[in-house]
């Protein structure tokens, strides 16, 4: 298994954030111990060294009787202690166990430095002294001429006093500046979260409000370029459906000029022929350019409302019955959801066509739940074209090697079919029909997530 970096930005900011916390209290704790703690341990050791021999000296110095009933105050012992350097088997390791055994054994070092050699040091850590405070640092001196072990109270600076105190500190410190780090990023990706909100809307189709620019330098700066772009592609897209509705008014016109004047120049029975093919090719002309406003609005304009989608199927399924092409509808259970009626309307009907044009026979409707997701399936048993190609055909003015043998048409029926599925919040997909043919599959969703039409 390969772990990699987070991939949210949160997680890989907090996760640094905590390394260098980590680092810089390691760093610390470094220079707490050899700049601080160290120094004054050999401090420690010289002053209790110079005790030590101090007690050495006077007790070495008195009379026999009183210097023995000294050291037995003292609780003195002519055998040594045992060499218990460890703390028990059983004592759990830790933080503070660590430094405590550094601290002890840098003291003892150091005490014995400073110490005569015949003045020897041990220190009884054994199961007798189960708390730190009863640990016993064993000194050999000389009492009434012969060398006898007492055992000496410790210092603080010995028994790691304030260590445990400034880990805890240390390690709060580290989580308040991760707890602050963590709400410093998060008050920084929320204007991330609203950009990614709204460059999905704009993919959708649809226009968001104006982001806020009020936010950091940086991220005031991408809100407003944001902003920018979105006035930009509102304008061009007002600019598009303007021109477009001008060309088809200004050609629609002289169109409908010329097929008056075709009716007058050739009256009927002189050249049937040639009327009904001129006609055939203004009908072409006129449906091409219902196709470029189709594609232009794609529904943007129409307000959802709840619809019943299995009703909608079965009136396109009655509707193409009555033209002679049956449709075999498998109704499945759809709740009633909000949708555009007019503009899935078309989706439904381009989709039909083409199966009506390019696969003519086995033709079928069915509609199911997937989930949150309502599904209609349009199935014919044609030739098929591969994925690749359909992918391609999504794509305005694409046209299939098999559309050759139908005009009229512009290229823009799945590239409306696919706007508008998009405008939902849904898919437009296509996959191989089970015993040969092709399936288009819609999917749109149930939650009512489609983009508020735009303001005009």
């Amino acid at each position: 298994m390969r772990f990699g970096l987070p991939r949210s930005l949160l997680s890989r900011n907090i996760a640094l954030l905590v390394a260098l916390v980590a680092l810089s209290q390691v760093c610390s704790l470094s220079v707490l111990l050899h700049y601080v703690q160290r120094p004054r341990i050999e401090r420690a050791s010289i002053i209790f060294a110079d005790y030590v021999t101090l007690l050495d000296t006077t007790l070495a110095a008195m009379p026999a009787a009183e210097g023995r009933a000294a050291a037995a105050r003292l609780n003195a012992r002519s055998t040594p202690p045992p060499e218990v350097t460890e703390a028990p088997d059983d004592t759990p390791p830790s933080l503070i166990h660590f430094f405590r055994t550094w601290q002890r054994d840098l003291f003892v070092a150091a005490l014995q430095r400073h110490l005569p050699p015949d003045l020897l040091v041990r220190w009884d850590a054994s199961h007798d002294t189960p708390s730190p405070l009863q640990e016993r640092l064993w000194i050999r001196v000389h009492a009434a001429g012969a060398p006898v072990w007492i055992s000496l109270p410790m210092t603080a600076d010995a028994r790691a006093s304030g260590i445990s105190t400034a880990l805890v500190l240390s390690a709060g410190l580290a989580l308040l500046a991760a707890l602050t780090g963590y709400l410093l990023q998060r008050h920084l990706n929320r204007p991330l979260r609203e950009l990614a909100r709204a460059a999905r809307r704009v993919s959708a189709g649809d226009t968001p409000p104006p982001l806020p620019t009020d936010g950091p330098t940086e991220i005031a700066a991408v809100s407003h370029a944001f902003n920018q772009m979105t006035d930009a592609l509102k304008q061009a897209e007002a600019t598009r459906a303007l021109m477009l509705a001008g060309v088809s008014h200004d050609i629609r016109t002289p169109l409908t000029k010329l097929r008056l004047a075709i009716a007058m120049a050739l009256p009927r029975g002189s050249n049937d022929a040639l009327v009904a093919a001129s006609e055939s090719y203004l009908d072409q002309i006129d449906t091409i350019l219902q196709q470029f406003m189709d594609y232009a609005g794609s529904g943007e304009r129409e307000a959802p409302k709840p619809g019943d989608l299995n009703a909608l199927a079965g009136q396109l399924v009655a509707d193409f019955a009555g033209l002679g092409h049956e449709f075999e509808f498998d109704e499945g259970m759809l709740p009633v959801f909000d949708f555009q009626p007019v503009a899935v309307m078309r989706l439904l009907m381009n989709l039909m066509q083409n199966a009506v044009n390019y696969g003519r026979a086995g033709l079928a409707i069915r509609t199911m739940r997937e989930g949150d997701m309502a599904c209609v399936v349009i199935g014919d048993r044609g030739s098929g074209i591969r994925a690749a190609e359909l992918e391609r055909l999504k794509e305005p003015f694409s046209r299939g090697a098999n559309a050759r043998t139908h005009s009229g048409g512009s290229g823009l029926g799945l590239a409306i079919v696919d706007r508008i599925a998009r405008l939902h919040g849904g898919t437009l997909t296509f996959r191989d029909r089970a015993g040969g043919g092709l399936e288009a599959v819609v999917r749109l969703p149930l939650d009512g997530s489609i983009s508020h039409p735009r303001a005009t």
